[in-house]
């Protein structure tokens, strides 16, 4: 099969249209995954939207991929026809730089997103390059599990990579699409979770996703009476702050790490962080090993993300609904090409 059905918006903004490409020989190291389900992004919108100034139209959205595997190339390495895997915000890297060597695949220069010039999982069938298709585990579920290979993976990665411990105090801030996914990954890990909100009518949910405290974002004194408290804050949410206020709420060697997809410039004090050893810090998704072990502690920890389903065919209704803010909280497209 080469002629693929899928989803496309032709201009910025553009609303997704019925799409057919032909995909070509399979590479020798590619996979062929046969869409299930995709879950939708804020990414995704930013890039229809050419937001980030990268995009290519015709454009296919999607980037949280589950589906089965049905082709594989001659060099493709540790699948199998018909397994269930998955497929993220990575499709390629070139598997000979000194990041991809040491296993950080997901910082190699070259690495190509699976939405940016390549077409997506709104789609019939999605290729990549083997060492980004991942395996899912059977404990998840197949439908729900789409929005672990982005946001999952991206609240999960500063808890991995920088060794936080099961004892430390963290706060996330936001309660959306990666925000209770970050409460629900910080509670199994055993830390003491504190959610920060905008939305004092969100609070019951955000204890429910495992929150053990919750704050109200704009509540200044609320912030000072917090001053030293906190070992990690993460920031999920893609809009200024108080970054001075919430480095102040950081204990001595704590990390104000940012996953949202802040656009403004962020003005911080120098000596405040200086004297408390603190750090200022961001970080994109996660590597293939990260991931792998995402899915294992959400397989193991029952984490899975609130999610709403839309058939694939009302992918529109689906981004109108992101657009005016009231997803709860992930949106997953059910392929429905046939």
């Amino acid at each position: 099969m080469s002629t693929i059905r899928a989803l496309a918006a032709s201009q910025p903004g553009g609303p997704l249209e019925p799409f057919h490409f032909d995909s070509g020989p399979l590479g020798d190291e590619e996979v062929e995954i046969a869409v299930d389900h995709c879950g939708l992004c804020h990414s995704d919108l930013s890039m229809l939207d050419n937001e980030w100034g990268f995009s290519r139209y015709p454009f296919v959205p999607g980037h949280e991929v589950i589906g089965r595997v049905v082709a594989l190339g001659a060099q493709a390495k540790g699948l199998a026809l018909g397994q269930r895997v998955g497929l993220g915000w990575s499709a390629w890297s070139c598997m000979s730089c000194e990041q991809c060597l040491a296993g950080r695949h997901n910082l190699c220069p070259r690495v190509r997103p699976t939405i940016a010039g390549r077409h997506g999982g709104f789609a019939e069938r999605v290729r990549a390059h083997w060492v980004w298709v991942v395996p899912v585990p059977e404990a998840l579920p197949a439908a729900e599990a789409g929005p672990l290979l982005c946001g999952g993976i991206t609240v999960f990665t500063p808890l991995y990579e920088f060794g936080i411990r099961p004892t430390a105090k963290v706060g996330v801030v936001g309660i959306g699409g990666l925000g209770h996914m970050a409460l629900k990954f910080c509670r199994a890990w055993g830390c003491e979770v504190t959610a920060f909100t905008s939305s004092r009518s969100k609070e019951e949910e955000a204890r429910a996703f495992g929150a053990h405290h919750v704050v109200a974002t704009g509540d200044a004194d609320a912030l000072k009476a917090l001053a030293g408290h906190f070992d990690l804050i993460l920031d999920t949410v893609n809009v200024s702050l108080d970054w001075n206020g919430l480095l102040g709420a950081l204990a001595p060697n704590g990390r104000l790490h940012v996953v949202g997809a802040v656009l403004d410039g962020i003005q911080v004090s120098v000596f405040p962080l200086m004297m408390g050893q603190r750090s200022l810090s961001a970080s994109p998704t996660g590597s293939r090993v990260a991931i792998d072990t995402m899915l294992g502690f959400a397989a193991r920890h029952a984490i899975a993300p609130k999610t709403e389903h839309f058939p694939m065919s009302r992918a529109n209704e689906a981004l109108d609904h992101l657009r005016a803010g009231k997803a709860r909280y992930r949106i997953v497209l059910d392929a429905d090409f046939s």
